[in-house]
Formats: structure tokens, C-alpha cells, sequence
């Protein structure tokens, strides 16, 4: 082979190879993203269920007190 050939040969190799490379470090990064994303979003449903259990708990305990106590609006009642 000319020396020629060679050098093209060895150039395209290269590029073949880099485009490789930086395909797949592509993906895994696009995929590393996108578990995070996913782990956010699970994050975010569990605080939800959370606060929503603590609403409904609050609510609750208010319907037991309202039951048990009288319970006036905050108005001016007391001059």
C-alpha cells in the first residue's frame, strides 16, 4: 500500500473510532440523566404521599376535636 492509502485508511479508522467512542459515551450519559430524572420524580411522589398522609391526619384529628370541643371563628368577640 502507498503511503497514501495508509494515512487515509489510518485517519478514517481514527474517526470510525472516535465516533464510536463519543456515541456511547452519549448514551450512557443520556442514561445516567435520565435515572436521575426518574429518582427525582420517585422522590418528589414519596414527599407527596407524604404531606398528603399528614393532611389527612390533620383533618382527622380536627373532625375528633370539633366533635369533642366548640369551636368559634377567630372574630372580635371579646371587647
Amino acid at each position: 500500500m502507498s503511503r497514501a492509502a495508509k494515512l487515509t485508511l489510518a485517519g478514517f479508522s481514527t474517526f470510525a473510532l472516535t465516533t464510536i467512542v463519543f456515541v456511547h459515551y452519549t448514551q450512557t450519559a443520556e442514561k445516567a440523566a435520565m435515572h436521575q430524572g426518574v429518582v427525582r420524580d420517585m422522590e418528589q411522589q414519596r414527599i407527596k404521599r407524604e404531606r398528603q398522609a399528614d393532611f389527612d391526619m390533620q383533618r382527622q384529628l380536627e373532625e375528633e376535636y370539633r366533635k369533642v370541643q366548640t369551636v368559634r371563628d377567630g372574630g372580635d368577640d371579646h371587647r
